[in-house]
């Protein structure tokens, strides 16, 4: 931070089990200002993201270049600023990401000397990991990321701070001092008597937390835009009964200082020249929605009903207020709890289940479509006699209904009684409605996802057929997400009584026509196959028949001839990665046949035949692009390195080879193509 000059720093680990960015480090903000980017899913639009997949720095120079990028970010930070990701990588392997944060300037551009000193920073940490991790002691991210600050040079001596201090003291103003998480750590005499706080009971607190009438959130979004932005921000806010107080915030880069005077009703501060501050009517509408927009853009990008679920119980809560939630389901006439969060599971178990005929308040908002308000239990106990008590003092019941259909009903409690005004009933009953979409979205969703990837594992072979003298095993790694579904295939088949022939290949692009394609591709060479064709003529065949069906994808194939008698092999290709031949001795062969066009481009393309030994013990691996091509890297580099991998694992078993090779390239590196593997042993 101190090399480029950045205002938030955050550090990202990546688990070599897991492709989603976990935040470690945070310096410059407060980790909850952190929390919706605590977890960052490798496929995301966020930079730290991107950086990781594409191996690159990625630069966004402003805030609308942020928004464009990743409306979410654009909503949850309204501000003006610049963020740079860098990838933390070392040889092969993504340890994490970098992310820094400036205030926007006049060029937004990222200078040399800053790209360096990310470069530096992300070598030697990548380096450090890697060590670690080649130590057996590899360096994992904790429950919460760990806030790290950045302390003044200058310390300076007891008669000064104490000089300081006299002259705080003595200012008619109020003064304060926050540190990066938001706390307090001075308030002068002044400050304490215009809030009416005790000065030894504010120290070490957040103020919207001691202070009830800050934490309409107003004093929390302007403490966000002093530490994005790092610009003078400032508010008025009622301390009740009837004092008006300004507040300016004043960011720096270890904290922020913050001056309170009296203001008249309702009055703006009176901006000082170097201050930049958004009219009232603006920074309310943000203030306001803050939460709320940070729950609505998240449910946005939550794909299945499981992902919906976990969002709701876990930010729903905090942004309105509740002490406790359920979320329930319509299911053949029940209501089913598909989710909760402050409940116990036992109480839920209680719960769950309840006829949608009962006489309950969660199944009766169901039926009636209308909210339920209960502000003491004394209100629904005279509304449900009984009902059972769930240990809550306060209850807001609201049906999920979406385009006329009933999805279910939304629980939330409280501990204390709790009256719900209009505007917060109303607020309520359209997030219910919010929920209720996502819901409907991420139900078909579900239900479009079975579908496809049923279409595909259709198209796959479910069992190998057993070949005397061969032992086969095969791997399918579908890694897309969502919907998509590829195009890679595999084959095992037995032509005769010493000929059987294996076949792998991959379909160009993620969707239901390649699919469709890699199911016609796999027919034909499959009928060919039976019929002894040598394998050149195998590929030339289906090769002319996907131009005779017009198809608008190409393929590549890989096609393995296997006499059973004389112990030999057959192969022709038609741009298809290499295949790998683990000799007796261990040694591994990167086998190099012959080149041949693509199927699908030119309808006379030929299709030489190269014939190798496959003696006893020897191991040859198909494989599609999936398990070696990633980005930024030599698929020559790391074709080796799977053959390094094939060698040295001579002891295991063909089952646990091949858990090993997709375990190693699925870990390693980041992949985000589909993996097909078929490994032939010749036993006898």
């Amino acid at each position: 931070m101190q090399d480029t000059g950045a205002s938030v720093a955050l550090v990202y680990l990546l688990l070599p089990s897991e492709r989603v960015l976990h935040l470690a480090v945070v310096s410059g903000a407060p980790v909850r200002l952190t929390a919706p980017w605590a977890q960052v899913p490798l496929d995301s639009p966020e930079a730290m993201a991107q950086a990781v997949r594409e191996r690159r720095l990625v630069w966004l120079g402003s805030q609308e270049e942020v928004a464009l990028r990743n409306p979410r970010t654009g909503l949850l930070l309204p501000y003006d600023f610049m963020v740079a990701a860098a990838p933390m990588a070392h040889g092969t392997m993504v340890w994490g990401a970098l992310v820094l944060v400036w205030p926007t300037r006049d060029p937004p551009e990222l200078g040399r000397p800053e790209r360096d000193a990310m470069d530096a920073f992300c070598s030697r940490a990548a380096l450090f990991l890697q060590q670690a991790a080649d130590r057996g002691l590899p360096l994992l991210p904790g429950a919460q990321p760990r806030a790290l600050s950045r302390r003044s040079p200058r310390i300076p001596g007891r008669a000064e701070a104490l000089a300081a201090v006299e002259f705080a003291e003595g200012l008619p103003m109020g003064c304060w001092a926050l540190d990066p998480d938001g706390r307090i750590t001075f308030v002068n005499a002044a400050a304490a008597k215009m809030v009416g706080a005790d000065a030894a009971a504010l120290l070490g607190a957040r103020p919207e937390k001691v202070l009830p009438w800050l934490s309409d959130t107003r004093f929390g979004d302007a403490y966000r835009a002093a530490i994005v932005t790092r610009r003078p921000t400032s508010f008025t806010v009622l301390r009740p009964p009837d004092q008006w107080l300004s507040f300016r915030l004043y960011p720096h880069a270890y904290g922020i200082s913050v001056q309170t005077s009296p203001a008249t009703t309702g009055q703006a501060p009176t901006a000082a020249p170097w201050e930049q501050s958004a009219p009232p009517s603006e920074s309310d509408q943000v203030i306001g929605v803050y939460p709320l927009t940070q729950l609505a853009t998240t449910l946005t990008e939550a794909a299945g009903v499981h992902e919906v679920v976990a969002q709701v119980t876990g930010q729903l809560m905090p942004a309105i207020g509740a002490q406790a939630l359920a979320l329930m389901a319509v299911d053949e006439g029940r209501l089913r709890i598909i989710g909760h969060r402050g409940y116990t599971a036992d109480l839920m178990n209680r719960f769950d289940a309840i006829p949608l005929a009962s006489r309950s308040p969660a199944a009766h908002v169901v039926a009636a479509g209308v909210p339920s308000f209960f502000a003491t239990f004394a209100d629904l106990e005279r509304a449900y006699p009984a009902a059972p008590h769930d240990g809550k003092a306060a209850w807001a019941f609201l049906p999920l209904i979406v385009s006329g259909r009933t999805f279910g009903s939304l629980v939330l409690s409280y501990d204390q009684p709790h009256p719900f005004p209009p505007a917060e009933r109303a607020v309520l009953t359209s997030l219910a409605g919010l929920i209720t979409q996502a819901l409907d979205r991420a139900s078909l969703y579900d239900a479009k996802h079975q579908l496809a990837h049923s279409l595909q594992n259709a198209l796959l072979p479910h069992v190998l057929p057993t070949i005397p003298g061969f032992q086969v095993v095969a791997r399918y790694l579908p890694t897309t997400r969502g919907i998509d579904v590829g195009g890679d295939f595999y084959d095992l088949i037995r032509c005769d009584a010493t000929g059987a022939a294996a076949a792998i290949g991959d379909v160009e692009g993620h969707n239901v026509n390649a699919a469709a394609l890699m199911g016609q591709v796999r027919t034909a060479v499959h009928a060919h196959a039976t019929t002894g064709a040598p394998p050149g003529d195998v590929l030339a065949r289906t090769n002319r028949l996907m131009a005779d069906i017009g198809a608008s994808l190409f393929a590549s194939c890989l096609y393995a001839h296997l006499d059973l008698t004389h112990h030999r092999a057959h192969l022709a290709t038609a741009g298809h990665p290499p295949p790998l031949l683990r000799h007796p001795d261990g040694r591994t062969e990167v086998l190099d046949l012959p080149p041949g066009l693509l199927l699908g481009i030119d309808p006379t393309a030929h299709y030489t035949t190269t014939e190798i030994p496959l003696p006893p013990g020897a191991v040859l691996a198909l494989y599609t692009d999936g398990l070696v091509e990633t980005p930024g890297t030599d698929i020559d580099d790391t074709i080796a390195d799977l053959a390094n991998q094939l060698t040295h694992s001579q002891d295991q078993t063909m089952d646990a080879l091949a858990d090993t090779l997709i375990h190693h390239a699925t870990h390693t590196t980041l992949r985000n193509d589909d993996i097909a593997l078929l490994l032939i042993q010749a036993t006898n």
